[in-house]
């Protein structure tokens, strides 16, 4: 049910309707399937489009519940909305709740539209057209675009130097799948997906298109596949180069053209020298991989590759896929869009196997001190990757080095994000690591807790309240004590005058006061009182269960005194 007022504005999945001289049904039902072929959302009927309420006519009926039925009865498939009543001072508003369909939703009379951001940054209600339909569906994971056969393809649309290629990397990548060598062109095509047999006949897939076809081939069959490679210094662009060949000759074609730009940074460790790279080669590779395999080849628009002097920016056509988020990008399953070519990629080796690519970028960033990457960007028709090319923070790197060395093993990619997260807020609560972690409470306690044992992080409080910091060890590595003392310092001062504050208004106060008031755990309470006792600060009174505490008589309040005379 619906409990916040009215939005202030329209966006995508918020649409206002007046309802002034009675808004006819086809209407209606028009703005309500477009919501319900987009992201879903609510409809406000009654409120004008610059968010004034201005209520519903008087001739709609008390009980509008009715709505609901009406509007199922009048699309294809059956739309399930949910009707609420509002009663504002200003007059009745309808707010109807639309789900987001994974079918394609038309009005009765065969009318189909989707809602989108026009050029003014507007909503706005567009035809839905047919060519658009396979993103939806894919969008969905209802439909594999790259295992469709290719209207008018044939195997003479295949390339024989591609081909060559791609027996190359089965043979030489190390992370190919070795089963795949020795096999026939026809056994190949189809292990991989790159044609699909019907009766005595042998036709290309989208995949094989991809994988294989000839340049030509691929501009006349594919036209939506491009990629660009750019390099900038500011508004100066120092290259710009674009390819429609083949994806096993793009693949090679922008890992040589990123090595004149992926220069390495000096770090020396003891007797060992390390190369540290703007972008981690393997996470580069997968970052650009990913955006080729996930792209929607519905939509226009090219795979971009742009290299700026901080960072570097790979976008893609097509948005998340169902069920993918920036709040779960990590803890997700994997749900490819082109399933068929992500298979592919694995048993070629050019993509992590088991589909935790995302983790393998994270895990190269976080480990050089360097911020996580950022997809805040993306949109619903784009996914857009930033990675800092930033300097690598060599004592951090020195840090997570000595504790690999330490646990004989390389820290998983949630410890770094923890260690990240503190290093750049200092203190966080349980409830904003956990936000960090893509994870719930118990999952996040599971993984932060042993960090805090294992002396890499520091809790303070307990329950809701218990907050974490970086360790003064870690502090110390890091080069940066001072920080930790001001911090940690400052924490102790502040519950110490809490304390002795309270325990002036309250003339006694008890542990349990203590653990409220600083949000500690029992024993962390009763350490604090017993420093104070031994400092002079509070007079230990009573015993056992009724022991209090009262501030101590050189301490307390003077009392206001009168200037009078």
């Amino acid at each position: 049910m619906l409990q916040n007022p009215i939005p202030p504005t329209e966006t995508l999945e918020v649409e206002f309707k007046s309802d002034r001289d009675c808004l006819n049904d086809d209407d209606l039902i028009e703005a309500l399937i477009c919501l319900a072929n987009t992201n879903g959302g609510t409809l406000y009927l009654g409120v004008e489009n610059d968010g004034s309420v201005t209520g519903l006519h008087a001739t709609r009926p008390a009980n509008i519940a009715g709505l609901a039925a009406l509007i199922a009865n009048r699309t294809v498939p059956r739309l399930q909305v949910q009707v609420q009543e509002l009663r504002l001072p200003v007059g009745r508003v309808a707010a109807i709740l639309v789900p987001q369909s994974a079918e394609i939703v038309a009005r009765s009379d065969g009318l189909v539209k989707r809602r989108r951001i026009g050029g003014n940054g507007q909503p706005e209600c567009v035809p839905f057209l047919p060519s658009e339909y396979p993103s939806r569906r894919a969008d969905f994971q209802m439909f594999d675009m790259s295992a469709e056969v290719m209207a008018d393809a044939t195997l003479a649309d295949f390339d024989t130097l591609q081909r060559a290629r791609l027996r190359s990397v089965i043979a030489n990548n190390p992370r190919s799948d070795k089963s795949l060598v020795g096999l026939t062109d026809e056994q190949l095509d189809g292990a991989l997906s790159l044609t699909v047999t019907r009766g005595a006949m042998r036709y290309p897939t989208l995949l094989g298109l991809l994988l294989i076809g000839r340049t030509d081939s691929l501009r006349r069959l594919v036209p939506m596949h491009e990629v660009l490679f750019q390099v900038l210094d500011g508004t100066h662009v120092k290259v710009n180069e674009g390819s429609r060949a083949a994806l096993i000759e793009i693949v090679e074609w922008l890992d040589l053209l990123s090595r004149g730009v992926n220069t390495e940074q000096e770090f020396n460790e003891g007797l060992f020298r390390i190369g540290i790279a703007r972008v981690e080669v393997d996470a580069l590779r997968e970052a650009i991989n990913n955006a080729l395999v996930h792209r929607d080849y519905a939509r226009r628009g090219p795979v971009r590759v742009c290299w700026q002097k901080n960072d570097l920016i790979i976008s893609n056509p097509g948005g998340f896929v169902d069920g993918v988020s920036l709040a779960n990008l990590l803890t997700t399953e994997p749900r490819p869009r082109n399933p068929a070519l992500a298979d592919a990629f694995k048993r070629l080796g050019l993509v992590d196997r088991t589909g935790r690519g995302v983790d393998m970028i994270y895990t190269s960033m976080l480990r050089f001190g360097r911020p996580a990457p950022d997809y805040s960007q993306s949109m619903a028709d784009l996914v857009k990757l930033s990675i800092s090319t930033e300097p690598a923070d060599l004592a951090f790197v020195r840090m997570v080095l000595q504790e690999e060395a330490r646990q004989k093993s390389t820290l998983p990619v949630e410890t770094l994000m923890v260690l990240t997260a503190l290093r750049e807020a200092r203190r966080l609560s349980a409830a904003e690591l956990a936000m960090r972690l893509q994870s719930g409470p118990v999952q996040a306690a599971a993984i932060i807790e042993p960090l805090a044992e294992s002396g890499l992080i520091q809790a303070y409080g307990s329950g809701r309240g218990r907050q974490y910091t970086l360790s003064p060890q870690v502090y110390k590595q890091l080069g940066q004590s001072l920080e930790y003392v001001q911090q940690a310092g400052f924490d102790d001062l502040q519950q110490v005058e809490l304390i002795r504050n309270l325990a002036r208004q309250q003339t006694r106060i008890k542990r349990d006061d203590v653990m409220t008031l600083c949000r500690l755990s029992p024993r962390q309470a009763k350490h604090k009182l017993d420093h104070m006792v031994a400092t002079g600060l509070l007079v230990r009174q009573g015993l056992k269960r009724g022991t209090y505490y009262t501030i101590a008589p050189n301490d307390a309040q003077p009392e206001p005194h009168s200037n009078d005379t």
